[in-house]
């Protein structure tokens, strides 16, 4: 003859067994929506990243160029940006002289430079070009193309105003 006490014991854990059986149906679709919304955040951002680099030197070569002129202006003396494209070893050469009036540099991380000046010649950047900016808003003036596998952006700078204008192309499938 059994007693009501052990009935009833077996039967508690019976019942605690059958609960922690495993996940039920609203934590396993927890866990899927937590992993999809990782997915959504991150793998755009993964692919994105050589772009944003190219932006980045975009608007440095852009706000250096604005820089130089505005520092001709107020100074009353010449100053220049200089652009040095990048060595096919990677590496930065330690002998670089700057011209005196260069109030600072822009160096490519793997963008190529091809600058067309004023009669529409097209010019491979190899090693760095100069632009200097005048006084009186002038500037020696051009464009600055910089190119990055299917990215382009034309970097112009009126000769007559010493304004620069960017326009960015990027044909990316």
């Amino acid at each position: 003859m059994m007693t009501r006490i052990l009935a009833s014991s077996n039967r508690s854990i019976n019942k605690q067994s059958s609960f922690s059986a495993g996940f039920t149906l609203l934590e396993i679709l927890l866990v899927l929506t937590i992993i999809g919304m990782a997915g959504v955040l991150i793998v755009p951002n993964i692919g994105n990243l050589e772009s944003r680099t190219f932006s980045t030197q975009i608007r440095q070569a852009s706000n250096l160029l604005n820089y130089a002129r505005r520092t001709a202006v107020v100074h009353g003396q010449p100053a220049s940006i200089e652009f040095y494209a990048e060595r096919e070893d990677g590496l930065v050469d330690s002998d670089r002289v700057s011209s005196r009036v260069s109030v600072g540099s822009w160096e490519s991380t793997g963008a190529e430079i091809i600058f067309i000046d004023s009669t529409e010649r097209e010019t491979v950047v190899e090693s760095k070009i100069e632009i200097t900016f005048f006084p009186e808003g002038g500037s020696t003036g051009g464009k600055l193309m910089l190119v990055l596998d299917e990215r382009h952006a034309t970097i112009e700078i009126n000769p007559f105003t010493g304004r620069v204008f960017q326009e960015r192309v990027d044909e990316e499938e």
